[in-house]
């Protein structure tokens, strides 16, 4: 791959990561339409860790909160396992078993490359944009993550499951669930950030597995200079997304998104049918 290729791939991963218009649709469908080389384990496992820091940094006092409540979760003092940092780790830790059992699951078979199709993403691209819409437009949205309960974190991690089909977007089908179960477009974020962070860790930690395993080898293999750039790179731009995203949709509705994803599905489905293969 050219150097192009590897920061165009550092800036898709990290702008889509945490938007609901799927990062996962965004990273394949360039290979697809332009026939370009696959990234490697190396790019990927640097691009996941660029975004990964960045909303580590962005929910910092979040993320030492889970760290504190996991401790208060096994302390055996009720007034500590009750306390609200507990809470928060103890649904977050509700809501990411799902994702990573299928996430293994599809690794270890070929069901994660049967659902790479372009018409596959074109179809989820559209279906699912509606649903955020509809979720976002219906019903009463006044809860909060401190009014959440174990239900809504478990439906919300099942939610997850979803975004194993390219072009769901894991980050738009869990606020749409959150949505759904009445919370505010910013907690819904939130809550969908903070739940992206193990499962990131998990990703990545495949992608280091499978570094190990298959080597860097090769004359045009990345090495760990082009590595830190595209980390680099996914880092500032996710960071530059999530900042940007909290911030529209304290003004905004998802409908933008949603056009942006109809936009997209047409558009792939209309290359589809001109002959694109």
């Amino acid at each position: 791959m050219t150097w192009f290729h590897y920061i165009l791939l550092a800036l898709l991963q990290g702008l889509t990561e945490f938007l609901p218009v799927s990062s996962s649709a965004h990273l394949i469908l360039p290979a697809k339409v332009f026939g370009w080389p696959d990234q490697g384990p190396l790019i990927d496992l640097m691009a996941h860790l660029g975004s990964l820091g960045a909303v580590l940094l962005y929910y910092r006092k979040d993320v030492v909160r889970i760290i504190y409540g996991g401790f208060d979760l096994v302390s055996f003092k009720p007034e500590r396992q009750n306390s609200a940092s507990a809470k928060l780790a103890l649904y977050i830790a509700l809501a990411t078993p799902p994702a990573l059992i299928v996430g293994f699951v599809m690794s270890a078979t070929d069901w994660a490359e049967a659902v790479r199709s372009p018409e596959i993403i074109a179809f989820a691209m559209i279906g699912f944009g509606v649903v955020l819409w509809l979720a976002d437009i219906w019903g009463k949205h006044t809860k909060t993550i401190e009014t959440m309960n174990w239900k809504a974190a478990v439906l919300i991690g099942l939610a997850q499951v979803l975004a194993f089909i390219p072009g769901t977007s894991r980050s738009g089908i869990t606020v749409t669930a959150a949505r759904a179960l009445g919370f505010t477009r910013s907690e819904s974020a939130r809550f969908s950030m903070l739940m992206a962070i193990p499962v990131i860790l998990a990703g990545g930690s495949l992608a280091f597995l499978k570094l190990l395993k298959a080597g860097n080898t090769g004359a045009g293999a990345a090495n760990w200079q082009d590595g830190l750039i595209v980390a680099s790179l996914s880092f500032v731009a996710a960071y530059f997304a999530i900042y940007v995203f909290m911030k529209l949709i304290e003004r905004i509705s998802f409908f933008p998104f949603m056009l942006y994803r109809l936009a997209l599905g047409f558009g792939l489905l209309w290359w589809l049918s001109s002959g694109g293969a």
